[in-house]
């Protein structure tokens, strides 16, 4: 896929809108939540299935989750009100920023998300640094991920590579699992994915690591946060966030949640914590 097709893609809203169409209409007792699809929407939903029943117990509503096909449908939905909160990624926030203008607000984030890292995977013994890319295929995630393409793509440039010209070619496997079974079936020599999902299959012993192996991590950037409609009840979003910053992994009630989550604790954030991933996502065209 060329850059030119990566844009488009990035920023298509039709496709969007039909997935969201889908999603119930919102109602006052219900919570309509959802996530970007940075993993098997089956995944997706065993992750959360504690946290919505916390919530439920916190904020005396209904929470119901609905997986979505792409992370473009996230962004519309949470813009034309048919989500009440969303897991996304600090590219999504941007978009979904710029699609609410400037509405949507992001309320917490893992204390991992202030310093997230994304890691450089490869089954190649040839391939030692981010120089030993030139001429390789290679695998990022969601062309809209943060972690699987965005920020890997602006540390990419800064070593001095344009994928697009310096690769052999570029693949979008659509999540980070999905890169890491790319590279394992020698779909492509290299590919990049976050660290928390490449730790959670490492310990779940879903990549061998005798093969599949680490060979270089990007700096730090803000990642993840969950964000609400900026017209949802300022009543639910104090619950809301009050909710997730109670959370304590010491509490035998909130250790699969938290587990689940990847989290050791939630944090409050805010827009500006995502203004540095805006600036990538300009530096590397795709936001207007």
């Amino acid at each position: 896929m060329n850059f030119s097709a990566l844009r488009r893609l990035a920023l298509k809203g039709a496709a969007a809108c039909a997935v969201a169409s889908a999603l119930p209409a919102f109602a006052a007792d219900v919570l309509r939540v959802s996530a970007i699809p940075d993993e098997a929407p089956t995944e997706l939903q065993r992750k959360f299935a504690p946290l919505g029943k916390y919530l439920e117990a916190q904020t005396g509503m209904k929470v119901v989750f609905t997986p979505v096909s792409d992370y473009a449908a996230v962004v519309e939905s949470l813009a034309t009100k048919k989500l009440d909160m969303a897991w996304l990624g600090g590219f999504t926030f941007v978009q979904a920023k710029l699609r609410t203008n400037g509405t949507a607000l992001p309320i917490v984030q893992r204390e991992e998300d202030a310093k997230f890292t994304s890691k450089f995977i490869t089954a190649d013994p040839s391939i030692k640094s981010l120089a030993d890319l030139k001429g390789k295929t290679f695998a990022f995630g969601a062309p809209s991920s943060t972690s699987g393409s965005l920020m890997p793509r602006f540390f990419l440039q800064q070593a001095g590579l344009n994928p697009e010209k310096d690769f052999k070619n570029v693949a979008f496997s659509g999540a980070h699992d999905a890169t890491v079974a790319f590279v394992a079936a020698g779909k492509a020599e290299a590919g990049v994915l976050n660290t928390s999902v490449w730790d959670k299959l490492v310990e779940a012993k879903k990549v061998d690591t005798d093969k599949v192996r680490v060979f270089a991590t990007t700096p730090t950037y803000f990642d993840y946060n969950w964000t609400v409609r900026g017209d949802l009840d300022p009543v639910i979003v104090k619950k809301l966030t009050d909710a997730f910053l109670k959370l304590d992994p010491k509490n035998p009630e909130h250790a699969e949640i938290m587990q689940l989550q990847r989290a050791s604790k939630f944090i409050p954030t805010k827009k500006e914590n995502y203004d540095g991933i805006e600036k990538a996502a300009h530096a590397a065209g795709l936001l207007k």
